[in-house]
């Protein structure tokens, strides 16, 4: 089995990928994720995952290599993170009662044989009505402000919501689990029966 390295520094993500039982690696791919003009939010996250995961492959010739990226779209524009309690509460706040949807681009590299998937997972937030006061409560509470979209939804963030609609919750967290084994199976590699004797 190639030797797997998750392109992110991100806490959330290495968490995630904890889930599946696979041994990796982390390496920070130091892209520029600025978007281009006139980019939409699916291309965007579809160029900057392959970008995330094809920049390391000279360190990480033979590997194995996840990287995903993830935008928040309010009123079709993107959101990005808030960084600190006042925009955060302006996020929420335009959030009240609305649709977010989130667009998570995933891709899995081959290093060794260079085939490379790439997909596009979205998962939709709906936000029930929130008063300033909840608003504020939630965001003194768990200071969401290096989370797109102001909040943890694996967290209070939860108690934000009306309903989510997407294939897989773990997508809101930034990394989409089901679409990465179906990914990894067709690598070979199928994270129930990888260690079995």
């Amino acid at each position: 089995m190639l030797p797997i390295v998750l392109s992110s520094t991100s806490v959330y993500r290495r968490l995630l990928l904890e889930k599946l039982g696979l041994p990796f690696t982390c390496a920070s791919p130091n892209i520029d994720e600025s978007p281009l003009e006139n980019e939409s939010p699916k291309q965007l996250v579809i160029r900057l995952s392959h970008a995330k995961a094809v920049t390391l492959q000279w360190e990480h010739s033979s590997h194995l290599i996840i990287a995903s990226d993830q935008v928040c779209v309010l009123d079709d524009k993107i959101t990005g993170k808030p960084h600190n309690l006042e925009n955060a509460f302006l996020q929420l706040k335009k959030a009240s009662g609305k649709c977010v949807t989130f667009y998570t681009g995933i891709t899995l590299f081959n290093s060794k044989t260079g085939s490379v998937d790439t997909r596009c997972e979205l998962f939709h937030v709906y936000f029930r009505e929130l008063t300033e006061t909840e608003i504020i409560h939630y965001l003194n509470k768990e200071k969401p402000f290096n989370c797109a979209g102001s909040f943890k939804s694996e967290g209070l963030g939860i108690t934000l919501f009306e309903k989510l609609d997407g294939k897989d919750p773990n997508t809101l967290i930034g990394l989409p689990l089901i679409t990465l084994t179906e990914m990894l199976i067709r690598q070979g590699i199928n994270p129930l029966t990888a260690y079995s004797q």
